[in-house]
């Protein structure tokens, strides 16, 4: 389980610097880039737990501070259902308006319960951080464009 996450990790953070060349439209690209922020703090994440990077608690808190503030501002982002050739937002997302902003709200809700204390802790943290990202990217994300 732990590196299906850390692999859906690295293939969100690879996809997403892909998929933001040539996004035309402002208010989509600030959406693709708030996602891709989150991405960046999973990645952070991801290397303490495989041993690619030291783990330091601080940082690790950091990280999951960063995803907390980002996953809340994911509703507003997305409030306009604004449209680019690029962007992987599917329309489900405006026609299932309670339901996406449950799950944006629920990444903020884990990301502000866990506390990383030992590299221990990283994996059911990426676990559950993961698995809230993947439940939403599921339903509301398309395919690179």
């Amino acid at each position: 389980m732990r590196r299906t996450i850390l692999t859906f990790t690295i293939l969100i953070v690879a996809g997403a610097a892909y998929g933001h060349s040539n996004v035309h439209n402002p208010v989509v690209q600030d959406r693709m880039e708030n996602m891709m922020r989150i991405a960046a703090q999973m990645k952070r994440l991801g290397e303490m737990a495989k041993g690619a990077a030291d783990f330091d608690p601080e940082i690790a808190a950091e990280a999951v501070a960063r995803i907390s503030a980002r996953a809340s501002a994911i509703p507003e982002r997305f409030q306009a259902p604004e449209t680019d050739p690029k962007s992987e937002a599917k329309p489900d997302i405006w026609e299932n308006w309670p339901d996406f902003t449950a799950k944006a709200d629920e990444l903020t809700t884990i990301a502000t319960s866990i506390t990383i204390e030992s590299q221990a802790d990283l994996g059911p943290a990426l676990s559950r951080l993961g698995g809230s990202c993947k439940a939403c990217h599921t339903s509301y994300r398309a395919e690179q464009n």
